[in-house]
């Protein structure tokens, strides 16, 4: 017997029926004909800083939505939708926009006139948005306006070593989920425009990578030369935080340069170190532990632990409504368990460097016959790879089936097989034939039909008045939080923003106002 096989026999079905689930969907807010809406938030859809569903990321023209965390795969993509609905028919009554149902943006006017999201005038509001600023200054604003499934997962009984052994091995097998989920192989012109890049051009409208699986997570996507100087160990919490506590106190001369505020006294910046706050680290999967009001995260995991994990690396699916389906969710939770519950040795710098080189490789090439990939300084076959995690993933998925008293785990492995041998099945390919067969290869009327096609679906599935008013309700108290949080404050932002960025936070909870979460 396998430890693999040794480990799964000791998850009891009740453990296995244990396992939560939530969705963080990020969809830019588009115009009829493609363009960015450059209108604020709509109100009807509450606060952005306190509604427990709707929120902004980085732009006002950026929608997130957030479900609880669900027992049930059905009733996650249940709340989702619903969330959905009420967002959809808000816009359609302020107007005719929609949601932009592809990770790569619609068309973006310069850098300058994204607009970055607002949060109010607290502090912590205020800080949001500085934060957002420095985001911007650091990396630009185009690249922000990439959006994404966040998948956040966790499995009753799991100590933070253990997740971090997952998440070695996620990161080490992350190529098969951008192989077989990526739905990024295009993108519009403006998002590339006056940057260096590798991109073909496919038509006036579009270039792409042919073989590409997700260009949002290849060289173009969330990168920085600032970051590539991080060289972030998982071998343990204390190892992960030690790392993160440095970029999050390290003065970075580029950013000295750029200073917290401008001449004009207004802010750049929340701070000159590598990273403003812990958020701001970009990574395939992130271990997460909920906050307290005004605790840092860093704070929190070393204080208590690994509550679950959030996966990052999911594109939107143009060809669903929600962006992602029942099967991709189960076979999530099938590759995470497998991650789990496989040897996971401690990494290493080099094999570190491996897997952005896999990363990348897959991103931008995932798709290509014989394509290789690097595995302990040999070359392996991506196809060969692939199917050796698949099959660690079959009794898995057979465990799973029996929990649930289904066969749909390990559909969702035999479809992932076909995939992996037929890559004409996967979302990345479907997307260009899409686009070659019906919109002349323009992407931007390729997902601007998808979207509009979208929009439709989901207001015509059935609402009633009671989830119309439960959501309004939801809205209207969100914007009072949000006016109890601004009469509240006492400290002046300068002070705010000084004592949360302070090193002393992140290894010692002070209380303050709430935090940036």
């Amino acid at each position: 017997m396998t430890p693999l096989q040794s480990r799964l026999n000791d998850l009891t079905p009740a453990r296995l029926g244990g396992i939560r689930r939530g969705i963080e969907k990020e969809s830019l807010r588009a115009l009829p004909g493609g363009g960015l809406a450059l209108t604020p938030h709509p109100l009807a859809l509450g606060s952005a800083l306190t509604h427990p569903s709707i929120t902004t990321d980085y732009s006002e023209s950026q929608v997130e939505l957030i479900t609880g965390a669900q027992a049930d795969v059905e009733d996650t993509l249940d709340e989702l939708t619903q969330i959905h609905q009420f967002v959809y028919r808000v816009l359609q009554q302020q107007g005719d926009e929609m949601l932009w149902v592809s990770s790569m943006p619609c068309g973006l006017p310069t850098d300058e006139t994204i607009p970055l999201a607002r949060y109010g005038s607290s502090n912590v509001g205020r800080a949001k948005s500085v934060y957002r600023m420095g985001l911007g200054h650091r990396y630009g604003r185009r690249m922000q306006t990439i959006s994404g499934i966040h998948y956040n997962w966790s499995l009753p009984g799991v100590s933070s070593e253990q997740y971090f052994a997952l998440i070695r091995n996620f990161r080490r097998q992350a190529f098969l989920l951008l192989y077989l989920c990526g739905a990024s192989p295009a993108l519009c012109p403006t998002f590339v425009a006056g940057r260096e890049h590798e991109l073909q051009t496919l038509s006036d409208g579009a270039l792409y990578m042919p073989h590409g699986t997700s260009l949002r997570m290849g060289r173009l996507g969330y990168q920085s030369d600032a970051q590539a100087t991080l060289a972030v160990s998982y071998n343990s919490l204390e190892g992960y935080a030690a790392s993160l506590h440095e970029a999050l106190t390290r003065p970075y001369p580029a950013y000295e340069t750029l200073g917290v505020r401008n001449p004009g006294g207004d802010y750049n910046q929340l701070a000159t170190t590598l990273l403003q706050i812990e958020n701001e680290f970009y990574g395939t999967i992130r271990p997460k532990r909920t906050i307290f009001p005004g605790e840092r995260p860093l704070h929190a995991l070393r204080e208590r632990g690994v509550e679950y994990v959030e996966v990052r690396l999911m594109d939107l699916d143009p060809f669903v409504p929600v962006g992602i389906t029942a099967q991709t969710m189960r076979f999530l939770d099938v590759f995470l368990l497998q991650c789990l519950l496989a040897d996971s040795p401690p990494d290493s710098p080099a094999e570190i460097d491996e897997l952005k080189h896999n990363q990348h490789h897959t991103a931008a090439r995932g798709r290509e016959p014989g394509l290789t990939l690097r595995r302990a300084g040999a070359e392996v076959a991506l196809v060969d790879w692939g199917r050796d995690i698949l099959d660690q993933c079959a009794p898995i998925a057979a465990a799973l089936d029996a929990a649930h008293r289904s066969s749909d785990y390990s559909q969702a492995v035999a479809d992932a097989r076909l995939a992996l041998a037929q890559p004409e099945r996967t979302p990345s390919a479907r997307v260009l034939a899409a686009m070659a067969a019906e919109h002349d290869n323009s992407f931007v009327r390729f997902v601007r039909a998808q979207s509009e096609q979208t929009r439709s679906a989901l207001l015509a599935q059935p609402w009633c008045l009671e989830q119309q008013a439960r959501y309004l309700a939801l809205s209207q108290k969100s914007v009072a939080d949000q006016r109890a949080i601004e009469v509240a404050d006492t400290l002046s932002f300068e002070a705010y923003r000084e004592q949360y960025v302070s090193a002393e936070r992140l290894g010692l909870q002070l209380p303050v106002t709430p935090g940036l979460g």
